[in-house]
């Protein structure tokens, strides 16, 4: 993964707020989920730094949470010999934006909106994309938008789309239940690359839990390409 990748998918999807701890930097999500609740290490870590991390998560109210990526070996040892495991392995994709513009879409079948409608939140609710979620979209510097998808005539998909420094990241696509299956994810993304093309973005990124194999096969057969892994770690309930 290299640089603009890397800073694209972080400052597409902010914390409410930073704080450096040691070696490492944390987000306060404000149960946003783990990409902004999580810590990550920065240059110059040492191992002592971590439970100055976990004394700030604890500050915040959130369940001690870092990130790594799976190539970090050093930091992966570090955490679980401190007592976290690993949850979630996420993949982080991308493609070029001209790949997928290469045909026209379906008449009303994707849209580029801002702000989301109300059916659009609506969309992202019923998948666990809750105000918390959407709170972080609100935050993200422009040139940001959402991609309503339909079918049969309806308003059936939803996803968020911002770019930073030439680099379109996708995040938040979501499917009612009853009408996946139907290859609107994919004109969704189709419709996302038309509008980063626009606004002047030559690739588009993405991260997806490698657990939601639908969606890996989908970005797979779409021709995104992985990039790199991460996983979180956290300690366990007990």
């Amino acid at each position: 993964m290299d640089a603009a990748l890397a800073q694209a998918f972080e400052a597409t999807w902010p914390a409410a707020e930073y704080a450096d701890a040691g070696g490492f930097r944390v987000g306060r999500g404000l149960g946003a989920g783990g990409r902004v609740s999580s810590a990550r290490a920065l240059t110059g870590w040492k191992d002592s730094d971590i439970p100055e991390a976990v004394r700030l998560h604890e500050q915040w109210g959130q369940p001690p949470l870092f990130r790594a990526l799976d190539d970090d070996a050093k930091l992966i040892a570090a955490l679980e010999a401190q007592g976290f495991r690993r949850e979630n392995p996420t993949a982080i994709m991308e493609i070029e934006t001209a790949a997928l513009t290469d045909r026209d879409l379906p008449p009303v079948t994707a849209f580029a909106v801002w702000p989301p409608m109300a059916i659009q939140r609506e969309i992202w609710s019923a998948g666990n994309i809750g105000p918390a979620r959407q709170a972080v979209m609100e935050r993200v510097e422009e040139p940001v938008t959402s991609i309503l998808g339909r079918v049969a005539d309806r308003a059936a998909g939803a996803a968020f789309v911002a770019i930073h420094q030439g680099v379109a990241m996708v995040h938040c696509v979501e499917i009612l239940p009853g009408l996946r299956r139907k290859g609107l994810a994919g004109w969704m993304m189709r419709q996302a690359a038309f509008w980063a093309a626009e606004n002047g973005a030559d690739r588009i990124g993405l991260a997806v839990s490698r657990g939601n194999e639908g969606a890996v096969a989908l970005y797979r057969r779409l021709g995104f390409r992985e990039m790199a892994g991460y996983s979180y770690y956290a300690r366990s309930a007990g």
